[in-house]
Parts: C-alpha cells; structure tokens; sequence
C-alpha cells in the first residue's frame, strides 16, 4: 500500500540520558495547513480502502437499525416537575423532557410530557450536545451545559421550567465540573478555568480551576470567586449541597487519583455561605458524599477499606479527620461498592432507605437497606433481584422519594429502565426498548469466564451466537480498558451485537487497573504496574487461541479494540505481540505516553502512568508507550487507528504520529489506517450520524481483515 508522503523531521529530545526522536512533533498543530493537508489525504486513502469492502453498506444499515430505537434514562423529581433524557432513534443528541406530577411515581401517561430542551436545535449539524444540567430545589429553574464538537469546554445557560425561555445568562469557559444551585434559586455555583488564548482552545493545560458563583442577571466577568487553591494548581472542585441546606461538601480532586480532599462550607439560615474549611485535609483516601442523616456526613470511602465502605462523621467534631471517632454505616464487603444512594429520610421522622449498587465478578447488585428511626444507621440489606448479568449503570430517587428508578442493561439488551418501590420491594419493568429483529432469530448466549495467569483470574464475557462454537478459527473481538478505577462492566452496543449476530466472538475483559475488585485491583495495574494490563489482554488472547483448550480463533482472526486509555492498551498489546493479532483498532488513544501531561487535562492522568519527566518513571513508560515501541522492519496487523480532530482530551496528535511512525516502519502489506473525525472530539456528545458512520466503518475494517465467517 502506497501511503501519503509525511515529512519526517530531525526534532529529538533529550531527557533522562534518553534518546527521544520525534520526527511528526509537527503533527500535534492540528490546524496547522500542513497537519490539515495530511488529514484530508490520509481521510482519502482510508476510505478508498473502507469503500472496497463489500459488507460495509450492510453492517452500516443493520447497525443503524439497531440504533434507531427509543432510549430513555432514569425519571427524577424536583418538587412537582419530573424530568428525563429521551431519543427516539436517530436523534443526533438526547432531549430534555419534563412532566408536572406526584412524588411517588413518573407519570405513565406519554401526553403528561412536553420537550423542555432540544439540542438538536442548537446546530444544523447535530454536534452541539447537552452535557450537564442542574435544578433547583422546587424544579423551576434549569442550568444546563451546552458543548461544541465534542470539547471539553461547556457553557452555562439558565432556562425556566414553566416557560421554556432562557434567562439571557450565559456562562463561558467552565470545564470538568457540574453546577450547584444555592437555596436562594437565584444563584449557582460552577467551575471555571482562565480562558485559553485564541488559537489554542484544544491543547492548552488546564490548571488554577475555580469554584464560582454566578447571580441571575449579573454579567459572568463580574461573578464571585468562591474557592481557589493558588499553591496547587491541579486540585479542582466538585460542590455538593446537602438536601437540609446546611452544609456546602466540596470533594477537591487532583487528576486522575482516586485519592482526594474535602472542604467544607456552612450555610447560615439565610442561605449566606460561611468559611470555607479542610474536613478531610489528606489525600489519603477515596471520600464521596453520600449525604446527611442522623445529624452527620455519610461518605463512601475505601479507607481501611480496598473494596468500599460507608462511614458516618460529625461535621462540626473538633478532629472530623480523625477516623477512630467514625462510625461504620456500611461495612466493607467482599463485592466493590460502586454507588451509595440517601432515599426518603427528609425529615426525623420520615422513612428512609440506603440504596447501593455493588459489583459480584463485574456484574451489578442492587441492595436495600432500611435506616433506623433516627437516621443514625441501617438495618440488614435485602437484595433485588435483577434479570441476569447486567450494569445498573444510573441510580436515581431523593430525600423527597419513596421509589428509586435504575438503568440496566446486558452486553445483548439494551437499556431498559426499572422502578423500585422501597416501602414494599416492588420492582417493575416501566421501559424497555424492542430491537429491529435479524434476519435470523438465533438466541445470543453471554457466558463469564475466568483466564488465570500469573497468579490473577481475569474475568472474561463471551458473547456468541448459540450455534457457534469453539472451532479454532472463529472471528473473535478482544475489546478491554484497564485503568483509573473504572470498573468495566456489561453494556450494550449496536456494533458488538452486529458482531455476534453475524457469527463473530466477542471477548469483553476485565483487566487490572480497573476498579471491578476494587483498589488492589487498581493498583495492580497503574504506575510501576501498568505492564500487568497489557500482560491480563495477552493472556485473554492466548487463552482464546490455546488449542488445548479447545480454542476460539487464532492470531489470523483475532482482533483488539479500545478507546482512551484502553487505545493505549491496544497500541501496546500490538507492539508487544504484533503476531497475536489479526486486526488492531486503537481509537482516541494514549500513543506518547512521554507527552501526554504537555496538553489539556493529560497532566491529570499521572495518577495511572507516572511522570513524564520522573527518570524512573519515564524509564517504565519506555518500555510500553506505542509510539516509542514501533520497530523498523516489523510486520504489524491490519491497523485503524480512530480519532477526532477536536478531541482535547487525548489530542489528536497522539494519533497521528502514531498512524505516521506506523506507516514508516511497516514491513508487510498489512493496511495501517487513520480516520479522522472532523468536528469530533473525545467520544462524548458525538452526534449519532456520526457514530453509526464510525461504528459501522469500524466493523467492516473488522470483519474484512478477520475472516469472512463474519
């Protein structure tokens, strides 16, 4: 294959005795005319070699079948006004609808409903999104967050639930932080950094976050400053306010690290906001707000406690840090508590219930517990029952409720969403979206299985056709993340499910340095660790391909996919064994793990990878970053490498001097691709026409390169 021609220059850094050349340093302008001609021709050979691939317009027309269903997330409540997210398909991005009713139950009638926001209206091209939103208290004012081309940067606007009109303010440049309505209703608090300088919205570091507050009507150049930290220009800031008005919780975080801090604020009873104060000074810890009750703070925390529990202290004790004077609300388990959830319990003498979400092998637990008459405690937790091996992936119910909604979803169904009465334990299905039916209606089948190595079980969802078998040579997809405590767990997407439908195997695996079996398991695989993840995919690959255990598939037919950390997975799992892969697809990836803290929040991300410019750390770097890894006269699988032009959270231009190193250095006919998204960012707040365009191009550069059994 004939590449496009891309100027290598003689740049080179010197660090730590290291030896760095950089030739496509030049790509990380990404609106530089140079950078902009090489998109448009490396955009053009891809698609040159997409369009010969004949089961492309098939894939994209079941996957956009599969697409076109409603989806709804979980019903919530503010006073009278219920409010949900809705798509009826094809909507480029989720609308707002909203519903006046009673405070036990969304209102069933369809005609009770009325769109509140469209976001759809906000562009003609579907890539201004909704983001964030707030309400207040009684559920008349919105503040809603609106993002451009898939950036990280929002801006905030203020509507009226009654009337549906904007309030004219509008809030630039907050990122990486929500809003909190004060109990006045006429002000909110948000998180701000300085604005970038022209030019450079995308790539900019983002440091000295603020926490401000913004008066209805008053111009935002003019808006109080609430909270900054000038001697640390990493921590940033999440606001909480308690349901009884007293105490402001500021959760400060630093990156990536689980580890984080919190402030906190008291509120007079004329809603002015008192001295702000460390209550949790050391980052040492996990620490999240659960909320109020019983006259003190409930935070979920894995202090003394890998896997999560929940701890009660008193706000205004003289040593509130002090963990010998806390209380255990909810003892530590052998399953990761994932989320805690205050329902009911407003008043002293209201009923109350402790809603939690755990994770059993990955797979989501709901558990109800009762509170005591005096909100002080719990009783024992009864469990509900869900339909099979799934994600409760949102958790939704206030101080005000008796119900909670859930979200809940399978690597085969979709999202459906389901209500829990808490007083009798009633749980019933309220929305479940039908799939447009394949062409045959042959069952799917998810089974877990364990890959030991090394002294580690790793988990692994198979997902097949029931008529498929392990033949050795079936067409199978490794898709993993393994990083920063995010627990991977089952979800549903239209591509996956085109996969298995047409006869592939598809492995979903839960690798170290994520958080399914909580911090160990974590620290297993970042820093010094981060080898064990690459180590956990290899392992899962060689498992599928072990004729004596009756393999799956074999290097020829056995693809890798990630995205944002799990790209690097990728780009270093086919660096390492270029021959155990038949087709790899790094998508928004972390490719120059030694320059990803110059850019955006990538110094964030420390936390997982070490310090760039630490000599040990950079020493471990250099033995897995993609791009430092690729070897001249190597013959590396068919390759598409993913990525949007406004991506400022991973910059493109890890991708693209991946995909330019990778084309210099390849020694075999094998493809290595890069498409590029214009007016794309990180993934979040894609349109969905553009999402089906990838998702559907993806699967064919997967299913031609794979075998034809697909």
């Amino acid at each position: 294959m004939i590449y496009p021609a891309t100027r290598r220059a003689d740049t080179v850094d010197e660090r730590h005795g290291h030896h760095l050349p950089d030739p496509y340093r030049w790509l990380e302008d990404t609106d530089a005319p140079e950078t902009r001609t090489w998109i448009e021709a490396q955009n053009a050979l891809t698609e040159r070699h997409l369009a010969g691939i004949p089961a492309r317009a098939a894939l994209r027309s079941r996957i956009e079948a599969l697409w076109d269903r409603p989806r709804r997330g979980v019903p919530f409540r503010r006073g009278d006004h219920w409010f949900q997210l809705r798509n009826t398909g094809l909507q480029d991005q989720d609308v707002l609808w909203t519903a006046t009713g009673g405070p036990h139950a969304a209102p069933a009638e369809e005609n009770a409903w009325r769109v509140l926001l469209d976001p759809n209206e906000r562009s003609t091209d579907g890539t201004v999104s909704l983001t964030g939103l707030a309400l207040t208290e009684d559920g008349g004012r919105l503040a809603y967050a609106l993002s451009a081309a898939g950036s990280d940067w929002v801006t905030w606007y203020v509507r009226d639930v009654a009337t549906g009109e904007d309030t004219g303010d509008v809030v630039p440049w907050s990122k990486f932080g929500g809003a909190t309505w004060l109990p006045d209703g006429g002000s909110f608090l948000y998180t701000a950094y300085d604005p970038p300088g022209a030019g450079d919205e995308y790539a900019a570091v983002n440091e000295h976050q603020r926490l401000m507050r913004h008066r209805l009507g008053d111009d935002p150049a003019d808006d109080e400053l609430v909270h900054r930290t000038p001697d640390h220009p990493g921590w940033g800031f999440d606001a909480t306010l308690t349901h009884d008005h007293r105490w402001l919780v500021i959760h400060v975080w630093e990156g990536t690290n689980p580890e984080n801090r919190v402030h906190l604020a008291e509120l007079a009873g004329d809603g002015t906001l008192g001295d702000i104060r460390p209550l949790l000074p050391d980052a040492d810890a996990s620490y999240r707000l659960v909320g109020a009750a019983g006259g003190r703070l409930w935070f979920h925390t894995d202090r003394d406690a890998p896997m999560g529990r929940i701890v009660a202290l008193d706000p205004a004790a003289a040593e509130p840090a002090d963990p010998t004077a806390w209380d255990v609300v909810l003892p530590e388990s052998d399953e990761r508590l994932e989320t805690a959830r205050l329902v009911g319990a407003f008043g002293a003498g209201d009923p109350g219930w402790l809603v939690t979400s755990t994770l059993r092998h990955a797979s989501s637990v709901l558990t109800v517990h009762d509170l005591d008459d005096g909100h002080a405690g719990i009783g024992p937790g009864r469990e509900l029952r869900l339909p099979e091996l799934g994600t409760v992936a949102d958790l939704g119910g206030g101080r005000r409720d008796v119900v909670v909604h859930h979200t809940f979803e399978t690597l085969t169904r979709p999202t459906s969403v389901r209500r829990v009465d808490l007083r009798d334990g009633t749980d019933e299905d309220v929305f479940t979206p039908e799939l447009a039916p394949a062409d045959d209606d042959v069952p799917l089948v998810t089974e877990q299985v364990f890959v030991e190595h090394d002294g580690v079980r790793v988990p692994v969802f198979l997902v097949h056709r029931e008529d498929v078998r392990p033949t050795g040579d079936v067409p199978t997809l490794l898709y993993g993340y393994g990083g920063f405590d995010i627990s991977l767990t089952p979800m549903f997407r239209a591509p996956w499910r085109v996969w298995v439908e047409r006869g592939g195997l598809f492995a979903f695996a839960n690798l170290r340095g994520g958080g399914e079996y909580g911090r160990a398991w974590h620290d297993d695989g970042r820093l010094g660790n981060k080898q064990h993840v690459f180590d956990d995919a290899i392992a899962v690959a060689e498992w599928l391909q072990d004729p004596d255990r009756g393999s799956w598939s074999n290097p020829a037919t056995t693809g890798i996919q990630g995205g944002s950390n799990g790209g690097l997975l990728v780009g270093a799992c086919m660096t390492q064994r270029p021959d155990l892969w038949g087709a790899c697809v790094p998508e928004v990836g972390v490719l120059d793990v030694t320059r990803f803290h110059l850019f955006t929040i990538g110094w964030a991300w420390k936390s997982d990878y070490g310090d760039p410019e630490d000599a040990d750390d950079l020493a471990t770097i250099l033995t897995y970053s993609p791009l430092q890894n690729l070897r001249a006269g190597t013959c590396y699988p068919p390759t598409l490498v993913t990525t949007g032009d406004h991506d400022d959270r991973v910059v493109p231009g890890h991708s693209f001097k991946f995909a330019a190193e990778l084309q210099h250095v390849q020694a075999c006919d094998a493809p290595t691709l890069i498409r590029v998204d214009t007016s794309a960012g990180h993934g979040a707040g894609k349109p969905v026409s553009k999402q089906i365009d990838e998702r559907a191009d993806v699967v064919a550069f997967l299913t031609h390169h794979l075998g034809p059994n697909v």
